[in-house]
């Protein structure tokens, strides 16, 4: 999606509105279809990131910085659209052909690709999505849905719906699985925290080794001229130690810990 709304930024008339929603000009639902109590959703699997499309992106002059991970739990409350026929077999943001029948989203900084469970706050119905496009670039939405998800989820005719979108994932997002024969595995930090006062990372390193976990450290980042102090843990490979040590994180800081694989 955002490569063809790229090609559409010197033009005019770019959304037409429908029933208070919108969608682009001359796109819609299409002519018939498969019957949407046969699509089921997508399972959620650990998948490595796009190749393509989470690198940083400028639209309608707006520059959006995907994210590279996705703490557990991660959720968003807003209004999602939807896009049909026009864009159906043009490429999406992750190289792959948006197919309208399939369960799938476009998010503006999400990783490509994420699973989400999408609520209707309206209806109450529910889907899973595999986001991997970018947008919407419209009045502040936060998801833009395929055809047959929208459809699943009552928002084909009233055009949008206030949604609640949370990340699915497996129990390591990113982890690759072991192979039959390989000897090697996936290696795992977890980031507790990131702040901009060293202060406060070194004052959360402390608290966590009083609390058992001798092997954090503070990686420091440059990010826009800013410094951004990490608070990480790890690395570990036994799937127990890494449940555990989620726990004991998030019952310190109240939060999930970022999943990192460094191998």
């Amino acid at each position: 999606m955002l490569g063809v709304v790229l090609g559409f930024l010197s033009g005019c008339g770019i959304f037409k509105e429908k029933n208070s929603g919108a969608y682009y000009q001359d796109d819609g639902p299409p002519k018939g279809g498969p019957d949407p109590s046969t699509v089921a959703n997508p399972v959620p699997r650990a998948e490595p990131l796009s190749k393509i499309g989470n690198s940083s992106y400028e639209v309608f002059g707006v520059r959006y910085y995907p994210m590279s991970s996705i703490e557990s739990g991660y959720s968003e409350v807003g209004e999602a659209s939807w896009y049909g026929r026009k864009f159906h077999g043009r490429s999406t943001s992750s190289g792959e052909k948006y197919d309208m029948f399939a369960m799938t989203a476009a998010h503006k900084t999400l990783p490509l690709p994420t699973y989400l469970s999408v609520k209707n706050l309206i209806n109450q119905k529910e889907v899973i999505v595999r986001v991997n496009d970018r947008g919407p670039f419209l009045g502040g939405r936060i998801l833009d849905l395929s055809y047959m998800a929208a459809q699943k989820l009552g928002v084909v005719e009233s055009g949008t719906a206030q949604v609640k979108i949370t990340a699915v994932s497996t129990v390591l997002p990113a982890t690759q699985q072991r192979t039959k024969g390989s000897s090697t595995r996936s290696e795992v930090l977890l980031q507790a925290a990131s702040f901009q006062l060293k202060e406060n990372a070194v004052r959360l390193r402390l608290k966590l080794i009083q609390d058992g976990m001798n092997e954090v450290r503070i990686q420091t980042v440059k990010i826009d001229e800013r410094l951004y102090y990490r608070v990480r843990a790890g690395p570990y490979q036994d799937q127990d130690v890494i449940r555990e040590k989620i726990k004991k994180i998030k019952s310190i800081t109240g939060i999930a810990p970022k999943i990192l694989v460094v191998n």
